[in-house]
């Protein structure tokens, strides 16, 4: 059967051929434009495209029509909008509509509720009706935060078959209200106590809703493989798309092993499983001090002397949130060591303990892994990329990991010819989401677009200035409406609330 898309796509440049004058004012032409159209095919080395109100409707070889704007992309590529499938850009989103990270990268969709943490589907969508922001939401469902609701305190355990029921009944829901699907942050509380079979139960719950399973996996160090058959297992039992989140290996024993972790994951997509990855291009990570003990047990001096000698050692474990002292932020546990004329493994323990007593978590970034591995996972033809970043936030991946990608590994590196890496971040992105008419420049397809520069696209964001914007993107539309405009914000908030799509 012929797709339907390439129906619709085939009937509206049809209805363009014959009825030119069918389109209004708002229809607007960029023009001298390099395409890469997110499909991985080969740029078109000069083509326009034209965009009535929110969605292309024509590719080609187009003349302007009487009265049309006219944009001129000066042989700049024009590429669709790329789509963050691991996003907490919502953090402080009420604060910074104008999404400046994200969009200055290029992002126009962002994928939300991730790590088994969301917001209720109905409670965001009013917020962005009520308070737009520049680019479009769509959400996950976080199993964290259905335990949270169903367990309360008493999360510490495994959950009573009842309590599973109760909380199949809260996916049911959300994924009624349009969620791509079920998320789960099983090294974080409460997700870390939660039984395989409870985790299965939910994420066959949302499959039998069409939805997809995104994982931060129960381990990224010690016991990766294990997680890695997890996911696996559930990809193979529901038969629902599941999605490795920022792909990894954390822990020094397994430097240089991407290979592994790649042969399980296309040994399992031979065998039938729908499984996928993402990752962001950086060696180190941010998260809690806390998800590098699984048995919580922070006063163990031996687990803390493992940790910092195969999992982040002293000088790469740097302090971004640290209530009892904030003078500690920005600090390494090396400089604090040597500035307390104290043992490395003592100051991680002073650090957990004191957080405890105040009920708080250490915030960290991590060196924890190895770039040739990082390479070969953004190398993976089934990865896509993402951030895992926010706004404000002291881990640069925020600001700019997609431009990071285009710099290091399609410029410098050649890792990835600029249209796979294009492809990496648009069309194959909205594929592992199963978002439609996204990711892709043809009729029919919303008008999320880029224009950059490929020689001067670049990120600018360190570890000591993570918010700043990247550079070489030039303009940036969503659903057909400028957002950034050489390389700044516009104040325009055209995005939208997208649901799951079967």
């Amino acid at each position: 059967m012929f797709p339907m898309h390439k129906v619709c796509a085939f009937l509206v440049a049809a209805l363009l051929a014959v009825l030119p004058e069918a389109l209004t004012a708002e229809s607007f032409l960029i023009q001298n434009a390099r395409l890469v159209d997110g499909t991985g095919a080969p740029a078109i080395p000069r083509a326009s495209v034209r965009i009535q109100d929110e969605r292309i409707v024509a590719v080609g070889a187009l003349q302007a029509l009487p009265g049309e704007r006219v944009v001129d992309a000066k042989g700049l590529v024009l590429s669709p909008g790329f789509i963050d499938t691991h996003s907490h850009h919502d953090r402080g989103m009420s604060k910074h509509r104008d999404m400046l990270p994200a969009v200055t990268q290029g992002v126009t969709t962002l994928i939300l509720g991730q790590d088994g943490g969301h917001t209720p589907l109905p409670e965001l969508s009013a917020t962005l009706s009520k308070e737009p922001v520049a680019v479009n939401i769509a959400s996950y469902l976080g199993h964290g935060t259905i335990r949270n609701a169903v367990l309360g305190k008493d999360f510490r355990r495994t959950a009573t078959a009842d309590e599973v029921q109760r909380m199949r009944g809260l996916v049911r829901e959300g994924m009624q209200a349009g969620a791509l699907g079920l998320s789960t942050g099983l090294e974080y509380d409460p997700g870390i106590y939660a039984s395989k079979d409870e985790v299965l139960a939910l994420a066959s719950e949302a499959a039998s809703f069409g939805g997809r399973y995104i994982s931060h996996m129960r381990s990224e160090d010690r016991e990766v493989w294990q997680a890695l058959d997890e996911i696996v297992e559930i990809g193979r039992r529901t038969g629902m798309p599941v999605q490795v989140s920022h792909m990894k290996l954390a822990m020094t024993d397994w430097w240089g092993q991407a290979d592994r972790f790649i042969g399980v994951l296309d040994r399992a997509r031979a065998s039938g499983v729908k499984i996928t990855g993402d990752v962001y291009p950086y060696e180190y990570w941010n998260s809690w001090l806390s998800v590098l003990f699984p048995n919580r047990d922070f006063d163990n001096r031996e687990t803390v002397r493992f940790v910092l000698r195969s999992l982040a050692p002293p000088e790469g474990l740097r302090i971004n949130g640290y209530g009892p002292d904030p003078s500690a932020q920005g600090m390494t546990v090396a400089e604090i060591a040597k500035a307390r004329n104290m043992d490395p493994v003592e100051v991680v323990v002073m650090l957990l303990t004191d957080a405890q007593k105040t009920n708080s978590e250490v915030s960290v970034i991590g060196t924890s892994m190895r770039s040739d591995d990082v390479a070969k996972f953004i190398a993976w033809p089934h990865s896509n990329i993402c951030s895992d970043g926010n706004v404000g936030g002291k881990h640069p991946r925020g600001a700019g990991s997609f431009t990071r990608v285009l710099r290091v590994y399609v410029r410098e590196q050649k890792l990835l010819t600029l249209e796979q890496a294009i492809h990496k971040m648009s069309g194959l992105a909205a594929e592992h989401m199963g978002i439609t008419d996204r990711g892709v420049i043809r009729p029919g397809a919303y008008a999320d677009l880029v224009l950059l520069d490929p020689q001067t696209v670049a990120d600018r964001a360190t570890l000591e200035q993570p918010g700043l914007s990247s550079i070489g993107i030039d303009k940036v539309w969503v659903n057909g409406v400028a957002v950034v405009e050489q390389g700044g914000a516009t104040g325009a908030y055209p995005g939208k609330a997208l649901r799951r799509e079967r």
